[in-house]
């Protein structure tokens, strides 16, 4: 009998899950839509229906109907604790480690090795751990007190500068007709009632980063300041968890994951922020936060599985 191991990223704005057989191979994945809540009824609802459709999806394209896996590793966004109970009815494992989204992405963007990770999808978090097995974080406290240049916190500042320029007391800006345009909205005023709609979730708010980025690579020069202003929060986090785990001077690992990285702008300014630290090492990651949860769940079964003989 085959063995096999799952891994799974729930998020924010979407859940990813891979399947890996022993020999470290990927043999499926799949995905859906964000499983971040369950407190309210029609949350746990939603979160019971993205995760069947993830694993169903991810044990189609392996070929598999039904399976008890030899270990699962599940990383989830918001935090594990009210989604156990719920994952180990769903999940059918000799093993399962249900733990946080930075912690699996962390073990994907350093293969499992010390470093921290800075975490930036719909919101924001920065994770590490050193050589020594110590963890510590910073941020990563929700949209309304926190998540400091993550993605709904870029279209928020950026919705800002639009209501600024409607209202007569801000600078002129580009992202003035391209939000409108990909809001479908007459005017600034209407747009912000349509984003305290439910038509409006925060995940889809915070896709308009994409927008923000693409006028900024155009030279907008207030698009382009709030990616530097949102690329140096980012860059904030990470340093505040390398002075807990770090001594002065020791060299330490960041890297970064998640959708807010996919803006040029943003990335080279975080990039360039972290080089000027003599002792930070800025590296790309090497896998994705889904992968990591795999390489933890193989760890977990004693396959120590690395970067040369997986085909993550």
């Amino acid at each position: 009998m085959s063995e096999f191991f799952l891994g799974v990223d729930g998020g924010q704005s979407s859940t990813t899950a891979v399947i890996g057989d022993a020999q470290g191979n990927i043999v499926g994945s799949g995905s859906a839509g964000p499983c971040n809540h369950v407190s309210a009824a029609e949350a746990r609802t939603k979160f019971l229906r993205v995760m069947g459709e993830c694993l169903a999806q991810a044990l189609a394209n392996a070929g598999l109907d039904r399976v008890r896996f030899q270990a699962a590793c599940l990383g989830m966004s918001g935090g594990p604790d009210e989604k156990t109970a719920l994952l180990h009815e769903l999940v059918d494992s000799d093993r399962i480690a249900i733990t946080h989204d930075a912690d699996i992405a962390l073990a994907g963007a350093t293969a499992g090795e010390p470093g921290i990770i800075v975490v930036a999808g719909t919101g924001s978090t920065a994770f590490g751990r050193n050589a020594r097995g110590e963890t510590a974080r910073a941020g990563g406290w929700g949209y309304i007190f926190g998540d400091e240049g993550g993605a709904f916190d870029i279209a928020r500042q950026a919705l800002r500068a639009v209501l600024r320029e409607h209202e007569g007391w801000g600078a002129r800006t580009a992202l003035m007709p391209a939000l409108l345009e990909a809001t479908g909205a007459r005017d600034a005023n209407e747009m912000l009632h349509l984003f305290y709609t439910h038509a409006w979730p925060r995940h889809r708010v915070a896709d308009l980063a994409r927008v923000v980025s693409h006028i900024a690579e155009e030279g907008d020069p207030i698009a382009l300041r709030l990616l530097h202003s949102a690329a140096q929060e980012l860059a904030l986090l990470a340093g505040s968890v390398r002075r807990q785990l770090w001594s002065e001077g020791e060299s330490a690992i960041v890297s970064w994951a998640g959708g807010v990285f996919q803006s040029r702008p943003l990335l080279e300014r975080f990039r360039m922020l972290n080089a000027l630290e003599p002792a930070v090492l800025c590296e790309s990651p090497k896998h994705g936060p889904a992968e990591g949860a795999l390489l933890l769940a193989w760890r977990s079964a004693g396959l120590d599985l690395n970067c040369s003989d997986t085909r993550l």
